[in-house]
C-alpha cells in the first residue's frame, strides 16, 4: 500500500489565507500593511521563478511587495549598498536576497549588510545564533516548512528519530535545530556519513536536503515514517517527447519506491516549495509587527 501525500500546497495555502486575514486586521487597525523587498542578481531561471511567486503570493496576501533585480555582473559592492538601504527603509519591513548569489559576490558579507530585525529568511549570524539559543527570533523558511509538513502527520513529534541529510546553513543545520525543538532525537548525516542507507532506515522522519536526484532509494526508507524530500533538481525527460533541452523536476529522493515504504511522503513539486513561500509570508507579518510595536494577530499557527 502506497504512504500517503503530504500536501503541501494545500498546507501552504491555509497559512497563506490565515497571513492574509491578519494582514487585513493590521489594515483596519493601523492604516498600513507590511512590506517585502526581494533582491534578485542575475538571470537564473529557477531564481526567477521563485521571486515571481513570491511577489504574486506577498501581493495576494495584502502586502507590498518590491522586486529589486540587479544585473549578474552586479558589483558586490552595489549589492551589499542596495541591502543596506533597504535595511535603513523605514517602510520596508523584511528583506529577502535570493540565493544562490553569482560566484563573485561573498554571501556573508551581502548578508552581514541586512537588518537582523528584517530577515525574513533567518539567515543573518543574529538570527542563527537565537535559534541555536532558543531564543525567540524569525525562523528560516524552508526548515520550518519542513517541520510544519511533519507535524501534519503527527501533531506531536516528541521521540521520533528525525534524520537531515544535508548540512548547509539554509536548509540542514537549521532544520536540526527545529526538529529538536519539537523533541527529536536528531541525526544530522553528510557526504561523509558512514553507511548512509542504514541510517536512514532508522529514521521516524527524513529529512533528505542535498540536492542529488533521486539519491534515497527505496530501501533507504524505513517502513512506515515521514520522508520530507527538500530537493528540487531538473533532470534530463526523453519521455517527454524530442527536443533537445526537455526536463522534470524530481527531488533528493527516487519518489514511487519511496512511496511503496513510507507511511507518509511529499511530492517534488508541490511539497516543500508552497511551505517555503507561505513561511515567508507569515514571517513577514511576524517582522512588521515585532518592528512596528502592533500586536500580533491571533490564528497564525501552521
Amino acid at each position: 500500500m502506497s504512504g500517503a501525500l503530504i500536501d503541501g500546497e494545500a498546507i501552504g495555502l491555509r497559512i497563506r489565507e490565515r497571513t492574509a486575514a491578519a494582514v487585513a486586521t493590521l489594515a483596519q487597525a493601523h492604516g498600513a500593511v507590511p512590506a517585502l523587498a526581494v533582491v534578485l542578481v542575475g538571470d537564473d531561471p529557477a531564481s526567477q521563478i521563485y521571486v515571481r511567486a513570491k511577489v504574486k503570493n506577498t501581493q495576494e496576501a495584502g502586502m507590498r511587495s518590491h522586486a529589486h533585480r540587479l544585473a549578474a555582473d552586479a558589483p558586490e559592492a552595489a549589492v551589499i549598498a542596495l541591502v543596506a538601504q533597504l535595511s535603513a527603509d523605514p517602510e520596508i519591513d523584511g528583506i529577502l536576497v535570493q540565493l544562490p548569489l553569482p560566484e563573485h559576490i561573498d554571501e556573508a558579507r551581502v548578508l552581514a549588510a541586512l537588518d537582523p530585525a528584517k530577515d525574513v529568511d533567518g539567515l543573518t549570524a543574529l538570527s542563527a545564533g537565537r535559534l541555536l539559543l532558543g531564543k525567540a527570533g524569525l525562523r528560516p523558511c524552508t526548515p520550518t516548512g519542513c517541520v510544519i509538513l511533519a507535524q501534519s502527520v503527527t501533531r506531536d513529534l516528541t521521540g521520533a528519530h528525525c534524520v537531515v541529510i544535508g548540512r548547509s546553513i539554509l536548509v540542514g543545520k537549521p532544520a536540526a535545530l527545529l526538529f529538536l525543538e519539537q523533541n527529536c532525537t536528531v541525526t544530522i548525516a553528510h557526504s561523509r556519513t558512514r553507511d548512509l542507507a542504514a541510517l536512514c532506515r532508522s529514521a521516524d522522519i527524513l529529512v533528505p536536503a542535498v540536492g542529488r536526484p533521486e539519491m534515497v532509494r527505496g530501501d533507504w526508507v524505513k517502513p512506515g515514517a515521514t520522508v520530507i524530500d527538500v530537493g528540487i533538481n531538473r533532470v534530463p525527460a526523453p519521455e517527454l517527447g524530442p527536443g533537445a533541452g526537455k526536463t522534470r523536476v524530481v527531488g533528493d529522493v527516487a519518489f514511487a519506491e519511496a512511496r511503496e515504504v513510507a507511511g507518509a511522503i511529499t511530492p517534488v513539486p508541490r511539497g516543500v516549495g508552497p511551505m517555503t513561500r507561505a513561511c515567508l509570508m507569515r514571517n513577514t507579518l511576524l517582522a512588521a509587527c515585532a518592528r512596528r510595536g502592533w500586536e500580533t494577530p491571533g490564528g497564525l499557527e501552521g
